[in-house]
């Protein structure tokens, strides 16, 4: 009488463990972009919050005025506010307005513009309302297939 050796695996076994394995990775690699940008984006929206707070101390420390236009630099030199994505004064725009005015979209995802004398009004900002104390920030975020989505946020 002939013995059947049954130890190890059939073919079968093995394919449906590397199917298995093969979704897990292509689950992986389409998640991991998503994850990425959801982060960046999310350093993003910090770094307009730390860069509005440090508007609204300088205006503090400074007897209620901003600075002059384009000086941005004195902002952060006076407040030093804790930025992760917009890493230098040279990725932010600073616009002293001096009557209402819209903030353009800077259509970077590297750049931001802030300004007083502006208010959001959906991603984009508006004159309609604002005063001299209303300072907004117009930035872009990333969407999703690569698009650049505008973004607005008043302090």
């Amino acid at each position: 009488m002939l013995k059947k050796n049954k130890s190890g695996f059939t073919i079968i076994e093995v394919l449906i463990v590397l199917a298995i394995a093969g979704l897990i990775m292509l689950i992986v690699f389409l998640a991991v972009p998503a994850l990425q940008r959801n982060s960046r984006n999310t350093q993003r929206k910090n770094d307009i919050a730390s860069l509005l707070s440090a508007v609204s101390e300088y205006s503090t420390n400074h007897s209620g005025t901003y600075p002059g236009g384009g000086n941005f630099s004195t902002v952060f030199t006076d407040t030093n506010p804790n930025l992760g994505y917009y890493t230098t004064a040279g990725n932010v725009t600073w616009a002293k307005q001096n009557g209402p005015t819209p903030v353009t979209d800077p259509a970077s995802l590297d750049s931001v513009k802030l300004a007083n004398y502006a208010k959001c009004s959906g991603n984009s900002s508006v004159a309609a309302g604002a005063t001299s104390r209303s300072v907004v920030a117009v930035y872009d975020v990333e969407g999703s297939g690569g698009a650049i989505v505008p973004q607005c946020l008043e302090e």
